[in-house]
């Protein structure tokens, strides 16, 4: 591996991380010496890249540290295409327009060597099944999820049984013919999901719900995971 390449990965590493990562940590993944990472991370500072830490303890890339934009290598153009394929197939009209243009974009920036993997991809999504049509705008729906916006509801379950409730939507699971509001039932005082094909009318409200929507995604894994290991018993 060339020193630039090796470079450019050891900021990767450190981008990615938020606790310090040891010279012994990068040099695995890097697949080079101990003593060659303490050198590059030297050079690295030496260069004003605002990489903290020191040897035996670990290291950490400050906040706010940004790159050229796009030096992506064809392992990383191969992920992201398969995921803008998978949006493209599976997503809302919204986020497959989105992917579309994603892709656009990356081939106006990538060296000209690398475009063939956006044209011809070695990995392809398979064709998938026409999903449930969405009876809410997802649009809308995922800014209330970044907002912290409560919904209401009127909602059919799966025996068509109708009620109304208020919800706190905090992510949306992408199925592969389905779509699930991951949400907090003011209702059912629980964690609860709906089907967005199952939604008979939805009202965007101005409230916002007050709990931070990371610790509520928090218990809610929290929960999945005692109840999965429930069921494994």
């Amino acid at each position: 591996m060339r020193r630039a390449d090796r470079l450019f990965r050891i900021i990767q590493i450190l981008r990615r991380k938020r606790r310090p990562v040891t010279a012994e940590a990068i040099a695995e993944e890097v697949e080079t010496s101990v003593r060659t990472i303490y050198r590059d991370i030297a050079q690295l500072m030496a260069d004003r890249v605002p990489i903290r830490g020191e040897a035996g303890i670990g290291y950490v890339l400050d906040g706010g540290f940004d790159m050229p934009p796009l030096m992506l290598t064809a392992d990383e153009i191969e992920a992201a295409m398969l995921g803008a394929q998978w949006v493209m197939g599976r997503g809302d009209a919204v986020l497959a327009r989105a992917a579309h243009d994603l892709v656009a974009k990356v081939g106006q920036v990538v060296p000209a060597h690398l475009r063939p993997l956006l044209v011809e991809p070695a990995l392809a999504a398979p064709h998938w099944k026409k999903g449930e049509d969405d009876a809410i705008d997802m649009a809308r729906l995922r800014t209330a999820i970044r907002t912290q916006g409560k919904l209401a509801l009127s909602y059919r379950d799966e025996s068509g049984a109708q009620t109304r409730r208020v919800i706190w939507p905090m992510a949306v699971a992408y199925f592969e013919t389905v779509r699930v509001i991951v949400a907090w039932c003011e209702l059912r005082k629980g964690f609860r999901h709906f089907r967005t094909d199952r939604i008979e009318a939805a009202e965007f409200l101005a409230q916002r719900y007050p709990a931070a929507r990371a610790r509520l995604l928090t218990a809610w894994r929290k929960e999945r995971l005692a109840g999965a290991r429930a069921s494994d018993r």
